[in-house]
């Protein structure tokens, strides 16, 4: 993939509060926290923030872009300055890779005098990457799913599967390049790698075009991708699926397909990280005497909670084992219950004689003074 412009101006790891030696992990973890901080559903006007962390993650987020990102800002402030086009290189000798000779001409001819060189066709473009929503159930988030989204991109032809051929033909190798998709122009110090006008930098051409595409390969069609979901996942978090984003043009590869989660609510349970909740209402006997509770568990069979006497409203309990499943390297999450002391609005004539003689014999509480 050829270095973007945005690489040269943006220090993504500054985005994201993270060094450049920063591992994979710690990568991941600093864009989890920023992302819940700004995202837009739940902070209205941070679109823009949410824009910066997500574009800084695409790239350190990906080991092979983080290497070229790195590698092309290594090169210094002015690594960008006049190759719109990108390019690779270690010093002198290099090998640069140019996608657009005719910028390429207006830096060099100024430099030296050389003469303008155009490129008449475009080259082979790695697809574009592609976000789509994805609402689920607060069960299939918490226990993972496999399930599909719908999408409607550029994708390969279905008539000749992306070759650009009217079926029963072959495209022909470029006779002009000998199927390379480039031609090369030594300048002494510098060797040129221009597209190949003749094939646009596919290497072949299309003789007999196909009927449903015209020879591009690509058509913008609806398709469906499968997505593997896993076990625990939050509400706005962005998966990456390698590979299924827009086609890509010629021998390029076709973009990624992010899919951004949308977890509904559920009527019993909440969750915290990996831990799930539950509010579980007693009564003032239960909580002062003690009683042993049957609670609810989501997937599973009902569990049996002892609650000590003396419990105040608002202690949480917590069941081993019951929250987010695990995995093969992380641990089951917890269900946590929080005892809820429940007062009633209306007492018979028998509760309030009750209630009444209990205070009668009710050390009161010490209060503090009161100053006035």
């Amino acid at each position: 993939m050829a270095p973007q412009r945005e690489w040269f101006e943006k220090d993504y790891y500054k985005v994201l509060g993270v060094s450049s030696k920063a591992t994979a992990k710690e990568i991941t973890s600093a864009y989890r926290k920023l992302a819940k901080k700004h995202h837009p559903d739940t902070n209205p006007g941070h679109e823009e923030q949410f824009k910066e962390i997500s574009a800084a993650y695409d790239v350190l987020g990906d080991p092979a872009r983080r290497k070229e990102y790195d590698e092309v800002r290594a090169m210094g402030p002015m690594a960008g300055a006049g190759f719109p086009g990108g390019f690779s290189g270690q010093g002198a000798g290099t090998t640069f890779r140019v996608e657009n000779l005719g910028d390429l001409g207006d830096l060099f001819g100024g430099l030296f005098g050389g003469r303008r060189r155009t490129a008449t066709r475009t080259a082979p473009q790695r697809g574009a990457d592609v976000e789509a929503e994805l609402h689920l159930s607060f069960e299939d988030a918490v226990n993972g799913v496999t399930t599909a989204v719908n999408l409607t991109t550029d994708a390969r032809c279905h008539t000749c599967g992306g070759s650009g051929s009217a079926p029963g033909t072959t495209p022909e190798t470029c006779p002009r390049c000998k199927g390379t998709g480039s031609l090369q122009d030594d300048q002494g110090l510098f060797s040129l790698s221009q597209i190949c006008p003749e094939c646009g930098g596919r290497g072949t051409i299309v003789t007999s075009p196909c009927p449903t595409c015209g020879g591009t390969g690509i058509e913008h069609r609806n398709r469906q991708v499968k997505v593997r979901i896993p076990p625990g996942v939050e509400d706005g978090q962005r998966i990456r699926v390698k590979g299924k984003g827009a086609a890509g043009r010629g021998s390029a590869p076709s973009g990624d397909l992010y899919v951004v989660v949308r977890v509904g609510r559920h009527p019993v349970f909440g969750r915290k990280g990996r831990n799930l909740t539950l509010t579980v209402p007693v009564s003032f006997p239960e909580a002062a005497l003690g009683t042993t509770l049957t609670v609810p568990t989501l997937g599973g069979g009902p569990v049996t909670l002892r609650v000590p006497a003396g419990t105040p409203s608002g202690r949480t309990f917590r069941v081993k084992g019951r929250g987010v499943p695990g995995g093969p390297q992380r641990a089951a999450g917890d269900l946590l219950v929080t005892v809820d002391v429940a007062v009633p609005d209306v007492l018979t004539d028998e509760q309030r004689a009750a209630v009444e003689a209990l205070a009668a014999v009710t050390q009161p509480p010490v209060r503090p003074a009161v100053e006035g």
